[in-house]
């Protein structure tokens, strides 16, 4: 009898797909990659048309070896790795590894694992493809010539313990800019005027809303609004205007990894890190009780929305026989997208929409049932026909003026039965009245409230992920080790949902956008990525985008090297004396920043935290303002004498009192700004 091997990436793929195959089947993994580049080395021959070095990866060399011992008593090898350009890339490493004729390897690849898809593939193994390969290929070697080029520069300019990336960079910058946006964001008053209205009669009031003339008018401040109301005094109110209508909400498309990460984040705060890793394990296999392990879900690394037509049309008859007729959708979904999609794959959903989220909660873990229900509730919502709204639109007339309300009442769910979204769950205004054209109406109450614009949201984990797609930078497997990444090198604090950057991540965006402007341009790297399509796509060569890529480098890198020299960090010396041996401690920097140390290290091993002194006083007690960092390395303003004065602030607190109110002004970018948001005074900064 034939004896046949198939190596997958994850151990916890054997034991599921081991299941589905004969007993002539062994099935081993290889635990993700087998060979990479040096650690300790470049791992690129520039002299020699940028060839590069691959090694066994440390500690791989024993499972190597059985894999070897397993591949020899085979007739075929079956390479399953992952259906992407790494999974791709793997397969061509363990080619290489192995050393066994070409002719006895295939390529073969799922999207789910399940008992039909796993030996579909066997059914359809093909050769390698190298394209995807090379992909992959000039990813990581343009990922290393960054890392291994200007990371170096970085301990040079900031001591230990940093690194730069390519795409890492790229989302440390877009962080940083939002917040500078945010710390120069000056706040802009502005009023709103809601009515209270009887309908004779009625018993129920009417809100509604003030909206201008026949144009909307904004008012700004209370001066306007005073005039409005003054106006308003002696008006007659009557339902100028009653519209009914229809509106359409449509269902949402299925999941892929990006839109998952986001609303995994919003509805159930996982970060994007567990959500993979989450959806790893359901993809990978779960043992159901009376079925064994079986993958639940597809795969996880996808951009695409596509449905394969065999799942799509289960969906269908399993919404027809479960919610009616009415309930399954009649068109066909899809999505416009500038960008390549990567369409081999389809959107990520159940592999068997029968296998309810209420069926698999004894299989599941508490985390593991959450994510499984979103992914299936969306998919089964997505095949379903939209949800209807009646709507009414109200003009009620003031004299030369407007109010408005708006009411819409849920008439047919339809995907909303399965699926809703924060914004489905808003409560609808709906209108008990029964309002006519010409109806006069007595005014109850007028309500004039005073607002202010808020500054742009601080990023999410949710919020980066979807600028970082819709930029085009980095790829569906690469939005979650970006952001683990950038917080374990505490480039980036998160703090509730929200990402801060750390004095560290400023030091280093500041480098990155002097020395090296295009690795962190935004535009390059999108750029790049469609280059790394192309390759995909068989239209570039790989080694011409590195080829292109490494001069430019080298350039930027070899002019930043001599800037750098210039520019070397003296410890500087502060007033504050060790209390071990009476030096002028020094200020030297540690991975999490600034700290103070004795100079007679290492004789003398004291360190202090180092608080930066801003030259103002505390507008409570008088002592002296301090740059301090809270546990997760995002800076603010504090007083000296903490805990015994509680003074705070996120921004930089001036020596100038607001001549309005005479509270403390905080620095607003090239503005200085009273720190009392309803005072609303600015003026410019000097110097």
């Amino acid at each position: 009898m034939a004896k046949y091997l198939v190596i997958v990436e994850s151990p916890a793929k054997v034991k599921t797909i081991k299941k589905f195959l004969g007993s002539n089947y062994d099935v081993e993994a290889s635990n993700g990659h087998v060979r990479d580049f040096p650690k300790s080395q470049f791992g690129i021959d520039v002299e020699n048309d940028f060839e590069p070095k691959y090694i066994t990866i440390r500690g791989k060399g024993e499972l190597l070896a059985k894999l070897r011992k397993a591949a020899k008593k085979a007739d075929k090898i079956y390479l399953a790795t992952d259906p992407d350009r790494e999974g791709e890339a793997i397969s061509w490493h363990l080619t290489q590894a192995l050393k066994e004729a070409p002719e006895k390897m295939y390529r073969i690849t799922f999207n789910e694992i399940t008992k039909t898809a796993v030996k579909d593939s066997l059914k359809h193994a093909r050769e390698l493809n190298m394209n995807l390969v090379d992909a992959q290929q000039a990813r990581r070697m343009l990922d290393r010539m960054v890392g291994y080029s200007i990371s170096p520069l970085l301990w040079a300019k900031v001591k230990r313990g940093l690194s730069a990336g390519r795409v890492q960079s790229v989302a440390l910058r877009i962080i940083c800019d939002r917040e500078e946006e945010i710390n120069s964001f000056i706040p802009e008053e502005y009023w709103s005027l809601d009515g209270t209205f009887l309908a004779e009669g009625e018993k129920k009031a009417l809100e509604a809303k003030f909206y201008g003339t026949d144009k909307k008018i904004a008012i700004h401040n209370k001066k306007e609004m005073d005039e409005i109301l003054e106006k308003l005094k002696d008006c007659q109110f009557e339902v100028t205007e009653v519209k009914k209508g229809e509106r359409i909400k449509n269902a949402p498309l299925p999941f892929t990894t990006s839109t998952l990460q986001q609303e995994a984040s919003k509805t159930l705060n996982f970060s994007t890190q567990k959500t993979m890793r989450l959806a790893q394990q359901l993809y990978e296999g779960i043992d159901i009780k009376g079925n064994g392990t079986v993958g639940v879900i597809t795969y996880l690394r996808t951009d695409s929305t596509r449905i394969s037509e065999e799942a799509d049309g289960a969906a269908r008859a399993y919404i027809a026989a479960q919610y009616g007729e009415q309930y399954v959708s009649t068109t066909e979904k899809s999505v416009k997208k500038g960008q390549k999609i990567q369409d081999a794959h389809e959107a990520i959903r159940p592999t068997d929409i029968s296998r309810t989220p209420a069926l698999l909660k004894d299989s599941l873990s508490r985390d593991q049932f959450r994510l499984y229900q979103l992914i299936w509730k969306r998919f089964a919502a997505s095949r379903m026909a939209a949800a209807r709204y009646e709507t009414t639109s109200v003009k009620i007339g003031a004299g030369e003026y407007v109010f408005t309300v708006a009411a819409s009442k849920v008439a047919f769910d339809g995907f909303m039965s399965v699926y809703t979204q924060d914004e489905d769950n808003k409560k609808s205004n709906v209108l008990s009245q029964s309002l006519e054209k010409g109806m006069k109406l007595t005014l109850k109450e007028l309500k004039p409230e005073q607002h202010f614009t808020q500054p742009p949201a601080h990023y999410t984990e949710a919020s980066l992920v979807k600028t970082m797609e819709e930029l085009g930078i980095g790829r569906p497997s690469t939005y979650a080790p970006t952001i683990t990444t950038i917080i374990s090198r505490r480039y980036v604090a998160k703090e509730q949902k929200n990402l801060y950057v750390t004095e560290l991540g400023e030091v280093v965006n500041h480098i990155m956008k002097q020395a090296f402007p295009s690795i962190v341009d935004v535009n390059f790297t999108a750029t790049m990525e469609g280059l790394l399509d192309c390759v995909e796509g068989g239209t570039v060569q790989w080694k011409t985008v590195v080829r292109n890529f490494y001069p430019d480098l080298k350039t930027d890198v070899d002019a930043a090297q001599r800037e750098l020299e210039k520019v070397e960090i003296q410890d500087e010396v502060t007033d504050v004396i060790c209390d071990n041996c009476g030096r002028n401690m020094v200020i030297k920097y540690g991975p999490h920043g600034r700290f103070l140390a004795c100079p007679g290290f290492p004789d003398c091993r004291n360190t202090k935290p180092y608080y930066e002194k801003i030259g103002v006083a505390c507008p409570k007690c008088g002592k002296e303002i301090v740059l301090k960092k809270t546990k997760k390395g995002r800076k603010y303003y504090g007083c000296e004498d903490n805990p015994e004065c509680d003074f705070m602030s996120w921004q930089k607190p001036s020596e100038k009192k607001c001549p309005v109110c005479g509270s403390y002004m905080v620095e607003k970018g090239s503005k200085l700004a009273c720190s009392q948001e309803t005072c609303g005074y600015v003026e410019q900064r000097k110097g």
